[in-house]
């Protein structure tokens, strides 16, 4: 055999090893439109950076990112839409730590935590706690003594059970001793309106909604869960800072649904990465209260399975699990 055939040999084999998946995965996507699938409303503290990805991901892949607004049941008919089509890298989701809550607190949430390929995170954000003006406390202590002199006169709006605004304010009676009323709203945005005027007096929140809040002096933020203080809210203590050895975050990331070829999220993975890392990512998600953090999608699946594990046993302890 000669050695020109010997070579073709070689690379009808390596071919065939490779497997037509990888050919195409490698040289042809993406040949098409890819949506982006958010959970929550446009325009929100969500959608904003979830659209900025996007652009900025259309250009490195030369391709247009769409992205697609389906806000309803928490997040979960966007994560049931991208579960049910192809595996193919042409439907992504913006994840966050909803999908972890969700299959803690729902019996049938119709998803498993497994169902989701991670990429990477794309931003961590942390809660305030916000106070109306007609409660006369300027800081966490002083609020904490006020509830606690003033049995069944607070109230804290919640948007739902087993949301993170429902889990901190229970977390949070329980660190410091205190008992609030539980007042539901349909969403973050009517329980500010109500705040404002001190129909309810205490809400858990993104820092990134209550910041111009709170500029505007419309509310006040007591303090917040970050390790350290913000750049976007440099006046506002951590709850550590006040005795509350409370740490949580909120996170964004991108996902697609488990069975993607592995050439392409690594693909996306560096591509995510590179947009989270530019000064122009970094100004936006500051000056909204956020961090922009990228990861591996290893990293991003300890975030999704750790999320899960610290609300988990407060949905136990409280009884917040429910059908849906």
């Amino acid at each position: 055999m000669s050695d020109a055939a010997r070579c073709l040999v070689v690379a009808v084999g390596a071919l065939a090893i490779l497997g037509p998946s990888s050919l195409s995965a490698q040289e042809s996507y993406p040949s098409r439109p890819i949506r982006l699938v958010v959970g929550f409303a446009a325009g929100g503290p969500t959608d904003i950076p979830a659209r900025y990805v996007a652009d900025k991901l259309g250009e490195l892949l030369g391709q247009r990112v769409v992205v697609e607004n389906k806000p309803a049941a928490a997040g979960m008919m966007a994560t049931r839409d991208v579960l049910g089509q192809p595996r193919d890298g042409y439907n992504l989701l913006l994840c966050t730590h909803f999908e972890s809550i969700n299959t803690a607190v729902y019996r049938n949430v119709q998803f498993k935590l497994a169902d989701l390929a991670p990429i990477s995170l794309i931003s961590k954000y942390y809660y305030g706690i916000a106070l109306s003006n007609v409660v006369p406390a300027t800081n966490l202590n002083s609020f904490v003594q006020y509830a606690k002199v003033h049995p069944g006169e607070i109230s804290y709006g919640t948007i739902g059970a087993g949301s993170a605004q429902e889990i901190f304010a229970r977390q949070l009676e329980r660190l410091t001793g205190i008992t609030m009323n539980r007042v539901p709203y349909r969403g973050a945005a009517p329980a500010l309106q109500d705040l404002i005027p001190g129909r309810v007096q205490f809400f858990v929140s993104p820092m990134n909604s209550l910041i111009p809040f709170a500029n505007e002096k419309q509310l006040k933020i007591l303090g917040v869960s970050s390790p350290d203080r913000l750049k976007a809210a440099p006046a506002v203590p951590t709850l550590k800072e006040q005795g509350v050895d409370f740490i949580r975050f909120g996170w964004l990331g991108i996902c697609a649904a488990a069975g993607t070829p592995q050439e392409i999220i690594h693909l996306l993975n560096r591509h995510v990465a590179t947009i989270v890392a530019s000064p122009d990512y970094r100004m936006v998600t500051e000056r909204a209260g956020s961090i922009p953090a990228s990861s591996t999608p290893d990293e991003l699946r300890t975030v999704i399975d750790q999320t899960r594990a610290e609300v988990e046993a407060t949905i136990q302890e409280f009884g917040l699990q429910q059908d849906q």
